[in-house]
């Protein structure tokens, strides 16, 4: 064999090596589930390594068994020419270096990208070798089962999101992040947190004549709903909307607060989630919610509390005061 012949013959199966080494690599690393993802959301590469990779023990013997090959076939065409001790040194610093050390640290800088290009050259792998790698799958398949599905905490997903913050490759912007954080952690927050206390709510009690200073009153506390609350703070009636009583004239006559409109409410507990929360705000078809706690009403919750919890800041209307 003249020294061309063995360089070519020497660069093809060292560059075998490294294939199937960085392809042992780089397909073990991807996660199963988020190449789900991404071949559900589109990601042609992900679509066409998910199969190999669903079959990693087939995939696994496929690669290793032709690496060995490979590094045997190399060891073979260097011993037929020079003597044992130096084709053994020079078939071991070539496969470390070019076939294993190499291959790895690049590969794993982007696994798919490289795992896919390779796709092809893997399933011609897995036909040449299929009768020896078919019997080590179904082995290895017995004795290791199917891989398990692994769910990301709620502490995980609130990490992956808020490493979005601030990076320029992301789809995500930084009001998005917070926000879907914010909706992450709803089930550890409670009402208590975001509820308006029942001291710096301005409320009427039962009975309450409703006349043009009364109406000038509520106007000036800026109210937009205004809670109908006995003495005691242990029953709501409901609540007055200040715009239905726009068109009522209380310059010429006065009225008791159960003459007019009023809109039924619900009671939530202090320690409710605010996830649970918003399920009620749904469900009720209620802008605003009494909070109590051991029967006695502590607070007023509404949906614009809610809002607000989930974007991370208050929402400012024309009066700043508005409920």
């Amino acid at each position: 064999m003249d020294t061309a012949r063995l360089v070519l013959t020497i660069l093809i199966l060292i560059g075998m090596s490294a294939i199937c080494s960085g392809l042992n690599l780089s397909l073990m690393s991807l996660d199963i589930t988020d190449l789900r993802r991404k071949s559900k959301a589109g990601d042609i590469r992900a679509k066409l390594v998910l199969p190999l990779r669903k079959n990693r023990h087939l995939s696994l013997a496929s690669i290793l068994l032709t690496n060995v090959a490979v590094v045997s076939a190399t060891s073979l065409v260097l011993e037929h020419r020079f003597n044992g001790i130096i084709a053994g040194l020079a078939s071991t610093i070539l496969i470390v270096v070019f076939g294993e050390i190499l291959p790895q640290a690049i590969f794993i800088r982007n696994s798919l990208k490289f795992t896919a290009i390779f796709v092809p050259m893997l399933r011609v792998m897995i036909i040449i070798t299929y009768p020896v790698s078919k019997l080590l799958q179904l082995l290895l398949d017995k004795l290791f089962g199917p891989e398990s599905f692994q769910l990301h905490s709620r502490q995980e997903l609130g990490i992956i999101i808020g490493e979005h913050a601030g990076q320029k490759g992301s789809e995500l912007d930084d009001d998005e992040v917070e926000i879907i954080r914010s909706v992450l952690t709803m089930s550890e927050k409670r009402v208590r947190e975001i509820m308006t206390p029942i001291t710096d709510v301005y409320c009427i009690e039962p009975g309450t004549v409703i006349d043009a200073d009364k109406i000038d009153d509520m106007k000036d506390k800026m109210w937009s709903r205004i809670p109908i609350i006995n003495k005691s703070r242990t029953h709501c009636t409901g609540f007055l909307l200040l715009k239905d009583l726009v068109d009522i004239d209380f310059d010429e006559e006065s009225y008791r607060v159960e003459e007019l409109p009023i809109h039924n409410t619900r009671v939530v507990g202090s320690m409710m989630a605010l996830d649970t929360l918003f399920r009620k705000f749904v469900g009720k078809h209620s802008h605003l919610l009494i909070v109590e706690r051991d029967d006695k009403i502590i607070g007023i919750v509404t949906i614009e509390d809610l809002i607000e919890e989930i974007l991370g800041h208050e929402i400012e209307d024309e009066s700043d005061g508005n409920r």
